[in-house]
């Protein structure tokens, strides 16, 4: 098994046409991803390599049955390319894009809280189940399938750890980046409920970073929700006051949302903290019985 994408997975892809688009598309569809629609405004009736592409998410979805979209368009498009997903039915859809103004992020935030589609991002790698299919900008070459759910504020970050953990010969369930924006569609607590509820997934990594309270909060629903070890990595431990980080999540302020003060909550409700992504993967194969 696996959480969010799979074999099953039928991708539509919003600014499929664009550059990025196009390039991640193909990608994922050479990964073994059924790519079986695009959506671009006005290009109806066009194709990409052979991928359909329509006007709007509702064609797409009622002439390819596509449950799963992928936003790659311009921040001042997204939002509503977002929220046309949503209407149209689409069951899980994964923000790609970057720089969408914090109030498009609540508005698209609360809306999708009334429904049953669920977003991954905004400002995020995407979604791997290796092996399976590949939604997003991961390079699935770093992981090999496995036992082990990761779920990460950061791409890169994700990447190095994954790739450690297959150098050791482990690999994972699926890999879920969150993405770093003050307003995510998803928390570190929705996809770490969704390891604690995979079969597949034995431990569960979560890669997280200064700013905000998310890990806070992960670590007192670990404490009282999941019975599967954890493992955590913040990124930011040298992280010289005041220094602004790349996402606009990364807000510090005071003692709130410090590298120490995430690595205690978690280190509180019995999850080991590494200190760096090396360290990680070490207590990962420790506990897995490497």
């Amino acid at each position: 098994m696996a959480v969010l994408v799979d074999s099953d997975t039928r991708l539509c892809v919003s600014g499929i046409t664009g550059r990025e688009g196009t390039f991640h598309s193909l990608n994922n569809r050479s990964y073994g991803t059924q790519v079986v629609a695009g959506v671009t405004p006005g290009k109806g009736g066009q194709d990409v390599e052979g991928i359909p592409v329509f006007n709007t998410f509702h064609e797409a979805v009622a002439e390819t049955g596509a449950n799963t979209a992928m936003v790659f368009v311009p921040p001042r498009f997204a939002a509503d390319s977002v929220l046309e997903a949503a209407d149209a039915g689409v069951d899980l859809i994964v923000a790609i894009t970057e720089g969408i103004p914090a109030h498009d992020e609540l508005r698209v935030f609360n809306h999708l809280e009334r429904g049953p589609s669920r977003l991954v991002g905004p400002n995020c790698p995407g979604v791997l189940s290796p092996g399976k299919a590949n939604v997003g900008i991961i390079p699935a070459s770093f992981f090999r399938e496995g036992n082990v759910g990761v779920v990460s504020r950061s791409g890169t970050l994700t990447y190095q750890i994954g790739n450690e953990l297959a150098q050791r010969g482990f690999g994972n369930s699926s890999i879920v980046g969150i993405g770093g924006d003050p307003v995510p569609g998803s928390s570190f607590i929705d996809i770490i409920a969704l390891f604690e509820a995979d079969p597949e997934t034995e431990l569960i990594v979560l890669s997280g970073e200064i700013g905000g309270d998310s890990e806070e909060q992960a670590a007192e629903y670990i404490g009282r929700h999941v019975s599967k070890p954890v493992v955590a990595y913040i990124a930011g431990f040298t992280a010289p006051p005041g220094r602004t980080m790349g996402h606009a999540g990364a807000i510090v302020s005071g003692s709130k949302g410090t590298a120490q003060a995430k690595a205690d909550a978690l280190e509180a409700e019995g999850v080991r903290v590494g200190r760096t992504p090396t360290a990680v993967a070490d207590i990962a194969v420790e506990v897995l019985g490497g």
